[in-house]
């Protein structure tokens, strides 16, 4: 089966750094396997992640979308990986247009895609907030008038309003509280189920990784230093790194 994704031998430096932010990283994201990237601050998570949105270009090595290399000037292939391939950011409260209703903000992708318009987006906009269980009259509101979790469903429901078959998640809960936390990973699970997607999730939280991903790709250092099945990394890790990550999670006292 052809990856979705994938990062072959990529690298990635950053103007006048004295190191790359990613050297030589190789990993894959399979139909129906959802991955999550973990790792220290400055890892190279982040950097990785805006290499598989299409946002910056590997320095070395290759981005592959269905098997074939991702051009950033090839405008038709372009448009092809913005339809199946869709971000989830961090903080809800900057990554939406205060000034634009939510039925707009939801809505945007499928103007600029070209997906779909009038009486079908405004469909799709309705189903897209039902999925992400929004009021029925969320379409007509403002972000200002939503929680937290709220504006972070409105994030996720522009997101998978598409239909994408990939969704890249950069932290997507560390905003939150722990129980609208809960409400969000349960919620995503949910959407890819029902929705056929693939999660790739960036986090700094081991038990959110755990509890979503199949795979896991552990980074250090713009290095992978470790991957495979969730359950195997995370459950009797081989590296020292990937220990040390676990053994950073708190917990509560016996």
């Amino acid at each position: 089966m052809t990856a979705i994704l994938e990062l072959r031998d990529a690298g990635f430096r950053y103007r006048r750094a004295a190191t790359p932010a990613l050297d030589a990283v190789s990993f894959s994201v399979e139909p129906g396997r959802s991955v999550g990237l973990v790792g220290e601050s400055g890892a190279g998570k982040t950097t990785a992640l805006s290499l598989l949105l299409g946002l910056a270009a590997p320095t070395s090595g290759a981005v592959l979308f269905d098997g074939r290399p991702l051009d950033l000037r090839d405008r038709e292939q372009l448009r092809r990986f913005r339809r199946s391939v869709q971000p989830v950011f961090q903080d809800p409260y900057s990554s939406l247009d205060p000034r634009q209703s939510v039925g707009r903000i939801v809505g945007e992708p499928l103007a600029s895609l070209r997906v779909a318009s009038g009486t079908d987006a405004r469909d799709r906009v309705a189903r897209a907030l039902e999925a992400v269980a929004l009021p029925a009259d969320a379409a007509g509101r403002y972000p200002h008038e939503f929680s937290g979790g709220q504006r972070q469903r409105i994030a996720i429901a522009r997101a998978i309003v598409s239909r994408p078959r990939v969704l890249l998640a950069d932290e997507p809960v560390s905003a939150l509280d722990v129980t609208t936390r809960i409400q969000i990973i349960d919620l995503l699970a949910e959407l890819a189920t029902a929705e056929g997607m693939t999660v790739v999730m960036v986090s700094h939280d081991l038990g959110v990784v755990a509890s979503l991903c199949a795979e896991t790709v552990v980074l250090q250092g713009g290095r992978v230093v470790e991957q495979g099945r969730t359950a195997e990394v995370l459950g009797a890790p081989r590296e020292p790194y990937t220990r040390r990550l676990l053994a950073s999670v708190p917990r509560l006292p016996a």
